[in-house]
């Protein structure tokens, strides 16, 4: 059953890619049940997008929520408009996904963010476009946060998402102006900077109480 279970997660991650299999344990460490429903609920309609293949499948939604219970090694706890099971994804037949031919302009964002990001392109209509423009923008915050140390701010994402879309998604700066707009309710998941930033804090107050003791002696 295990090796079973380990191998439907492995054929997931290949569809879907390990930076939504990160997003998933993130989901996993959130306490509140609300918010933990509402990133999953995100997370599903991310991953209708990625995989738009998925639409072809009867119940496809219900597909979605197995796919992201399966990822999440049937762990995930929430309201989900469906009975969760990782049985049904036996009967599932994974799509074939094309091995990437070159790597992605900013390998903290991966391949799936500029997918969702031509995806936007496609959209028409001005206010869905936007729409679209900001929720990208969130979460390609959250995953430059994820392996970068250092804060970032909002004309560094939208630049970078310049430069990803060629210069086909862009925002009026009027609405950065008013700030934080792609700043996400998400918390960072614990990353490669994020842990080296930790450290560093636990470190200088190591330092600062043997510092104390020293002069108490």
């Amino acid at each position: 059953m295990v090796a079973s279970s380990t191998f439907k997660q492995e054929l997931l991650l290949r569809e879907y890619g390990r930076n939504v299999q990160n997003i998933v344990q993130y989901i996993l460490t959130v306490e509140d049940r609300t918010k933990r429903t509402q990133l999953a609920q995100l997370l599903v309609n991310l991953m209708g997008r990625l995989n738009p293949n998925v639409k072809d499948i009867q119940d496809a939604q219900q597909t979605l929520w197995n796919h992201l219970y399966v990822m999440s090694d049937g762990k995930l706890d929430v309201d989900a408009p469906f009975a969760l099971s990782a049985m049904e994804y036996l009967n599932d037949k994974p799509q074939r996904v094309d091995y990437p031919t070159q790597n992605p302009k900013f390998k903290h964002y991966g391949t799936n963010l500029e997918r969702l990001i031509d995806k936007a392109k496609q959209i028409n209509d001005p206010q869905e476009r936007e729409a679209a423009i900001i929720s990208i923008g969130k979460l390609m915050k959250v995953l430059y946060r994820t392996y970068n140390k250092d804060s970032v701010t909002d004309e560094v994402i939208l630049e970078n998402l310049r430069e990803i879309s060629k210069g086909d998604l862009d925002l009026d700066a009027a609405l950065l102006e008013k700030g934080n707009l792609f700043e996400s309710t998400i918390k960072t998941p614990q990353g490669p900077g994020n842990n080296y930033q930790s450290n560093q804090k636990y470190k200088n107050q190591n330092k600062n109480q043997n510092q104390n003791r020293s002069k108490n002696k």
